[in-house]
């Protein structure tokens, strides 16, 4: 009988002492000793399209929208937005969408506390109207303005030709601002070794952009072999060389096929005959000044001659369109895609209204 006693206030002794120890643990939780985090709740998120009203409802054409976010029990806030995440402890974020016109994006949004969060998931209509950045209108008589553009001076073999026949010279007799247009001239005459003068003008160093519109107001020449050009090249050119660093032909037209107008696109994998573009027929293209345009954005690059879309490329981050770019205007006579040279042609013109580019 005492060893059973005995036994019982073992067992009794050892109960209230765990129900003790586990109550202690309990308080001490509760009261601060650990920290037990809870999910947000209730996230709410409201949105300010900049210069928003009933005659605007997607904005001032900026792009800028201010959102803000609450949640209760949140310390931090994630925007997922384009692909780019955004961190802020507020919940205060501002953005600024790019893509022309009034397009529709989703936004992600999340409230956290340490790993637990809470999501949601809103569209927006946002309007983006582009703004002029840079420009020549070719008002000033005289040669080119030297403080946009560059003479590249040599023959279509110095490195950066198609086996073309021209030397590219810094002569007015070649490029000249006059009457409110450039105009770069080809010239059949014997000079340094080659049977035809002409021009290139770019704006490498001192002039590059990445993304937006670009613009030339142009009237194209004509006869067999030439070949003039208003195009773009990557600004990385003298670190990876061509076609690493990509080129965009915005405008190339040939006398060969008169009034077949090109759009084009170089990169490693597709350059020089196996380039990806577009073409169209233009009846007037050498007649009549024209608007040729591209817009560039890292989802596309779309092509166009007087506001109507005649081609779309498809861009990508693994593609080197995105990044800055330099300009460049020149006509070349014959080579690889010039083709055979008319021998009446004496001389020819490429006239450039002005060039533009939108942000």
């Amino acid at each position: 009988m005492k060893i059973l006693r005995s036994l019982l206030s073992a067992l009794i002794g050892t109960v209230l002492l765990f129900g003790i120890t586990n109550c202690s643990s309990g308080s001490e939780g509760a009261t601060g000793g650990e920290t037990i985090a809870q999910t947000p709740s209730n996230l709410v998120v409201s949105t300010l399209i900049k210069g928003s009203n009933a005659q605007n409802p997607y904005g001032d054409g900026s792009g800028v929208v201010d959102f803000s976010v609450k949640a209760d029990n949140a310390t931090t806030y994630k925007m997922l937005v384009n692909g780019e995440t955004l961190t802020s402890s507020t919940g205060t974020f501002s953005y600024t969408f790019k893509a022309l016109g009034v397009q529709e994006y989703t936004v992600y949004i999340s409230a956290y506390k340490g790993e637990k969060f809470i999501s949601k998931t809103l569209n927006i209509k946002v309007n983006v109207q582009a703004k002029l950045v840079w420009s020549d209108e070719f008002s000033t008589e005289g040669a080119p303005d030297p403080s946009k553009w560059t003479h590249e001076i040599g023959t279509g073999q110095d490195g950066w030709g198609n086996n073309e026949l021209q030397y590219y010279t810094n002569r007015l007799q070649n490029s000249l601002v006059s009457d409110g247009t450039l105009k770069i001239r080809l010239i059949k005459e014997a000079f340094s070794g080659s049977t035809f003068t002409s021009a290139r003008l770019v704006t490498k160093n001192k002039y590059q952009f990445k993304y937006g519109k670009i613009e030339f107001r142009a009237k194209l020449p004509t006869g067999g072999g030439t070949w003039p050009a208003l195009w773009m090249l990557g600004s990385n050119i003298d670190q990876v060389g061509w076609p690493a660093c990509g080129e965009i032909d915005v405008m190339e037209h040939v006398g060969n096929q008169q009034n077949q107008v090109f759009s084009t696109l170089h990169y490693p994998g597709n350059f020089g005959g196996n380039a990806v573009g577009g073409k169209t027929t233009l009846a007037t293209a050498s007649t009549q000044f024209h608007v040729y345009a591209a817009e560039w954005s890292p989802s596309h690059i779309k092509f166009y001659i007087d506001d109507t879309l005649y081609f779309t490329f498809n861009n990508s981050q693994s593609l080197p369109f995105n990044q800055d770019f330099f300009i460049i205007m020149n006509m070349a006579m014959g080579g690889n895609f010039g083709g055979t040279i008319d021998p009446l042609v004496t001389n020819a013109t490429l006239e450039v209204d002005y060039v533009r580019v939108y942000q």
